[in-house]
């Protein structure tokens, strides 16, 4: 039986994290904006990053720490590949559009993947191993 407490308010919190993330993400599959532009620059992920800063001292040395890092660690590591894209289109004078659209549809499956799987984990109770 796993011994990790699955209630609570920081696991709350971890778990309200999760959903702003997710938020994002739908917004991004059902709206006008695009998975990867919703998921780094809507509102649900920003608070998630911020409340991930704010809250991150209150979850040091317990198991949810684990999620908080994945959850930081999805956000910046993701920008950092758009803007790696976006380097590579404007560093060919826009022709690497062609081409960018690839690797971003790869970036915005694996935000989806991170989110799931990580909210999942917190659900059944297990640190996320980065």
């Amino acid at each position: 039986m796993n011994t990790n407490q699955t209630s609570g308010p920081l696991f709350t919190w971890t778990q309200a994290i999760y959903a702003l993330h997710a938020f994002s993400l739908l917004t991004g599959l059902l709206g006008a904006a695009t998975v990867v532009g919703a998921f780094l620059t809507g509102w649900p992920s920003i608070i998630a990053v911020i409340l991930n800063y704010v809250k991150q001292s209150d979850v040091r040395g317990t198991w949810l720490e684990s999620h908080f890092r994945w959850q930081i660690r999805t956000f910046w590591y993701g920008l950092l590949w758009v803007g790696l894209c976006v380097l590579f289109i404007i560093g060919t004078f826009g022709i690497g559009i062609l081409i960018a659209w690839l690797p971003l549809l790869i970036v915005g499956v694996w935000f989806v993947y991170r989110t799931v799987r990580g909210w999942l984990a917190l659900r059944e109770g297990r640190p996320m191993y980065v």
